[in-house]
C-alpha cells in the first residue's frame, strides 16, 4: 500500500477512535481501557437517552417505526446465526437507527463517530448472552414506539446502563482490564 492512502486513512481513523496520534510521531492503534470503556458508556448515555426521547416524540408525532423494527429484525437474524461479528454489527445499527428517528443532523454525525467504538466494544464482549441485548432492544422499540417521551428515555437509561455492568465485568474477565486508581481531588 502506498503511503498517500493511510495517510489519508490515518485521520479518519482516528476520528472514529481506531488510532491516536502524537506530534511529529506515528499513529498508534487505541488501546482500551476500563476508563475509556466507562467514557463511551457516559457519552452513550448522554446521546442516546436524548435520541430515545426525540425519537418517541417524532413517532408520537406520526413517523414510521418501520426502519427501527427492520433492525431489530436484522439484530435477531444476526442473533440467530451466531456469527459475533454480526451481531455486534446488528447491535451497533439498532442504535444507529433510533438516532437516526430524531432527524436531528447534528446528532445522527455525533453518533457517526461514537458507532465504530460501540460495534468494537460489542464485538470484544460478545462472549455476553445476545438475547440479553436483543431483549433490550425489544424494550426499547416498544417505549419508542409508546410515543411516551419519558419511558423512551427511562428504558434508554436502564439498558445502557445494563449494558456498562456486564460489558465491564466481561472485559475485567476476558481481557484482564482492572479498573484505574482514582485521581486524589
Amino acid at each position: 500500500m502506498s503511503r498517500v492512502p493511510l495517510r489519508e486513512a490515518v485521520p479518519l481513523l482516528e476520528v472514529d477512535g481506531f488510532v491516536r496520534t502524537l506530534p511529529r510521531r506515528s499513529a498508534m492503534v487505541t488501546t482500551w481501557t476500563m476508563k475509556s470503556a466507562n467514557d463511551l458508556f457516559d457519552l452513550r448515555l448522554c446521546l442516546e437517552v436524548g435520541a430515545a426521547r426525540f425519537a418517541a416524540a417524532q413517532i408520537a408525532a406520526g413517523a414510521s417505526l418501520a426502519p427501527l423494527e427492520l433492525a431489530l429484525e436484522r439484530s435477531r437474524s444476526g442473533v440467530n446465526s451466531g456469527d459475533a461479528y454480526h451481531i455486534a454489527g446488528d447491535s451497533t445499527r439498532f442504535h444507529e437507527v433510533i438516532v437516526e428517528l430524531t432527524r436531528n443532523e447534528l446528532m445522527q454525525s455525533v453518533m457517526r463517530s461514537v458507532s465504530g467504538r460501540m460495534m468494537w466494544l460489542f464485538y470484544m464482549t460478545s462472549e455476553l448472552d445476545p438475547l440479553d441485548a436483543l431483549h433490550g432492544h425489544e424494550e426499547l422499540l416498544a417505549a419508542i414506539g409508546s410515543g411516551n417521551e419519558r419511558v423512551a428515555e427511562s428504558v434508554a437509561y436502564t439498558h445502557i446502563e445494563r449494558d456498562r455492568l456486564d460489558s465491564l465485568a466481561a472485559l475485567r474477565h476476558t481481557q484482564g482490564f482492572r479498573d484505574e486508581p482514582q485521581e486524589a481531588s
